[in-house]
């Protein structure tokens, strides 16, 4: 089965989930990164995972264009959907909210892998901002490595 990987990452959690679902997914996966490319075409694919993050409540906007731009195809795909954040009662509420129903409702895979706050990747603005909202003072990674086994076997 041909895989692709279609994501966006603003401060790295997302980009490391993505490479963790190649490493474990039976044949690997072709993985893109929609903030260096504008050109992600599902159609040669047999499966197509995509994935985001939540800042402030919203998912990158390069993953609503992707998922807007390519609905019909994705849903003609075995689908996977996932999503980072770390704010745990939210999560779900989060994802219905982010990513379009008749793709939530054909996807054969959804998960939610927790977040990460890391600083160093942050500029000073974000880090000031995370800092205050979330009440963190130092780096912190809540990616469940077994969300991710999951939506692996689901994703089957």
């Amino acid at each position: 089965m041909k895989t692709m990987i279609v994501y966006q990452s603003m401060h790295g959690c997302t980009e490391k989930c993505a490479a963790k679902l190649q490493a474990v997914l039976p044949g690997g996966a072709d993985v893109v990164n929609l903030k260096e490319t504008k050109k992600a075409d599902p159609q040669q694919y047999d499966a197509v995972i995509i994935g985001g993050s939540i800042h402030a409540g919203r998912i990158q906007g390069g993953i609503k264009r992707f998922c807007a731009a390519h609905r019909e195809t994705l849903l003609e795909k075995k689908l996977g959907l996932f999503l980072c954040c770390m704010e745990e009662e939210q999560a779900q509420k989060q994802f219905d909210e982010n990513f379009p129903e008749p793709l939530r409702k054909h996807a054969k895979a959804q998960g939610i892998f927790g977040g990460e706050f890391d600083f160093e990747r942050m500029n000073f603005i974000a880090r000031t901002i995370v800092k205050k909202v979330s009440g963190m003072t130092e780096s912190v990674s809540k990616i469940s490595e077994e969300a991710i086994r999951k939506f692996v076997e689901d994703l089957k």
